[in-house]
């Protein structure tokens, strides 16, 4: 099963399958919000939400904050207009 990991102190969220990192979703924290800049999937496991799952963990991390979440990164860009 693929985990999801929220490292606040490296700025980024993880997936991890078998103890491999196969995707990484990094974010700047600024004052009242934080930026999503970078979203990555290893090839071998695209199209299995991945990427989706580690930006909603940002999202739901960033709301215990009260904080806004934004996006550089095109793909985030798309989930969040999603959810407006």
């Amino acid at each position: 099963m693929i985990e999801i990991k929220f490292i606040k102190s490296e700025n980024k969220v993880i997936a991890i399958n078998n103890g491999i990192e196969i995707g990484e979703c990094k974010f700047i924290i600024k004052e009242k919000e934080w930026n999503i800049v970078h979203t990555f999937v290893s090839n071998d496991y695209r199209g299995q939400n991945i990427a989706q799952r580690m930006v909603k963990c940002i999202i739901e991390e960033s709301e215990k904050e009260n904080k806004e979440v934004i996006a550089d990164c095109s793909y985030a860009k798309k989930i969040l207009s999603k959810r407006k």
